[in-house]
């Protein structure tokens, strides 16, 4: 499908530009919470309404580029808007609306310190998010990406406990390191090819300017500079990022960083390389025998927490290599899930971490062992965990049940080896249903003798926090029976046509 130009338009300026004009207001106005609190949802609520002007447009087929400056010969500086993109930012930016609500009642109500700073760093995080979703090229997505890097370390150090210190230390150590990695293949492709442009189907001259050595070598730096996918053995700082406030840990978890790595990986596999590039060097098996490692390995992981984050954490990994799986397939269906897992899991996993920040506002607790019958004291952040619980488990009628489809279908359309890949998948969902099933149990079905005594006071989390959390878990549902909500799956197949042609429904 030839790619339709539309004159330049500045509504990707316009929405990258809402978090950082929102974060000066929000310094200007730190000492007036309820002002300060005002702009960061008034930022929110615009981006998400820019983004989400552009759907129609891209929907048509069309990519809206927006060049700044040219930064060198055959490298400009800007953004790309596509069906891909969007589906990206289009998750961040609404969450991010919701996450900014359920930020305020968990701050207040915890009487956080420095909350003017981490108003601050969230909007910068979600500006490094959004950039990296509309980078037109590699070089302008790694200037993105090391600003997320790097706004998101006061969040996870936000504590400033030894601990809290100690994993914002690790974070940047990991992500630091990977963003040197990722410099070196921008680099690297830059002298291959003379482009770092993101092009359907991958840059047309890659396979034939360099050896197989040479790609061999740049996808593996692509790969190590996209660390934030927290692919194995690559993954300790993630778990260790669980020192940081609950609202941060959704941030990294289902909004910004975590889905900047595998939103990358997919850029490069079908948008540098090309999926019949990755083919010719058998890298789609490399790919895919690290998803499925991590995959397994985690849930392991994830077995034995007793912390409801930590286990939440390895969860995520878990997850985030389920995406990579379906792009490693090469396949239109393969990675037409993984595009619409990122957008899924993002609703149910920040729905999960936020019912996790719930409990611990309310009663205190962090440990899944001292969680027992607060389902019936909370039923709604309980009910609302379940829905996400079986979202990861790959269970009706939540929207993770959609892509494993997909998963599966995929692999049937790949063939040979990859056929016997969905009993792999099965695999898998069992482990998740039993580290998240126990849970739920001990939430709804378990008791103590303080509850038998009647003496529990525990009661649901303040309305700004409920309210997001309910609105997430409901969308977790919709998405099941509608999964075009917010276009999600037009851009979803605007974005896979592109890739393979009109043969593809």
């Amino acid at each position: 499908m030839m790619e339709e130009m539309i004159p330049v338009t500045y509504r990707p300026l316009l929405a990258i530009l809402c978090p950082a004009i929102g974060s000066i207001l929000i310094v200007l106005c730190g000492k007036w919470p309820n002002i300060r609190e005002a702009w960061t949802l008034l930022a929110s609520i615009l981006q998400f309404l820019f983004i989400f002007s552009m759907v129609p447009v891209v929907i048509g087929g069309n990519i809206i580029r927006s060049t700044l400056f040219t930064a060198f010969p055959g490298v400009d500086f800007g953004f790309r808007v596509d069906a891909f993109g969007l589906i990206f930012a289009i998750t961040s930016t609404f969450l991010w609306i919701l996450v900014s609500s359920y930020s305020i009642g968990y701050m207040r109500s915890l009487h956080e310190h420095a909350q003017t700073r981490y108003y601050f760093c969230f909007a910068w995080a979600i500006f490094g998010a959004v950039g990296i979703a509309l980078s037109g090229n590699l070089l302008t997505m790694f200037v993105f990406y090391e600003i997320l890097t790097v706004s998101t370390y006061p969040l996870v150090a936000h504590d400033q406990t030894p601990e809290a210190l100690f994993a914002g230390r690790k974070y940047l150590a990991y992500l630091l390191t990977a963003g040197v990695f990722f410099l070196a293949a921008v680099i690297l492709t830059y002298h291959l090819t003379g482009t770092t442009e993101f092009v359907n189907g991958g840059i047309p001259n890659l396979a034939a300017e360099a050896s197989r050595t040479t790609l061999m070598v740049l996808f593996m730096l692509f790969l190590l500079g996209f660390m934030k996918a927290a692919w194995m053995p690559f993954h300790s700082w993630l778990p260790t990022a669980m020192a940081a406030p609950t609202p941060v840990s959704a941030l990294l978890h289902a909004v910004a960083v975590v889905k900047a790595g595998v939103f990358g990986i997919i850029r490069v596999v079908c948008f540098i390389f090309g999926v019949d590039l990755m083919h010719a060097l058998g890298l789609g098996l490399v790919l895919i025998s690290i998803a499925i490692f991590t995959l397994i390995v985690a849930n392991l992981f994830a077995l034995a927490q007793d912390n409801l984050k930590k286990r939440l954490a390895y969860s995520t990994i878990n997850q985030l290599s389920l995406i990579i799986f379906g792009a490693a397939l090469l396949t239109p269906e393969g990675i037409e899930g993984a595009m619409m897992h990122i957008p899924f899991h993002g609703f149910m996993k920040i729905t999960l971490f936020m019912c996790a920040g719930a409990i611990m506002v309310a009663s205190g607790k962090r440990n899944i062992s001292d969680m027992a019958g607060i389902g019936r004291v909370m039923p709604v952040t309980m009910i609302a965990f379940t829905i996400g619980s079986l979202g990861m488990c790959a269970l009706p009628p939540t929207a993770g049940y959609i892509t494993h489809h997909f998963f599966v279908h995929g692999c049937v359309e790949a063939g040979g080896t990859t056929s016997y890949f969905p009993y792999i998948l099965l695999i898998v969902a069992m482990l998740d249903v039993m580290y998240f099933f126990p849970i739920i149990y001990t939430a709804f079905f378990e008791h103590t003798q303080e509850q038998e005594e009647g003496e529990n006071s525990i009661k649901e989390a303040p309305l700004f926090m409920l309210v997001p959390i309910a609105i997430t878990a409901i969308c977790s549902i919709i998405f099941f029976f509608y999964p075009d909500m917010f276009h999600i799956s037009k851009l979803v197949e605007t974005a896979v046509t592109s890739l393979f042609g009109g043969a593809h429904p």
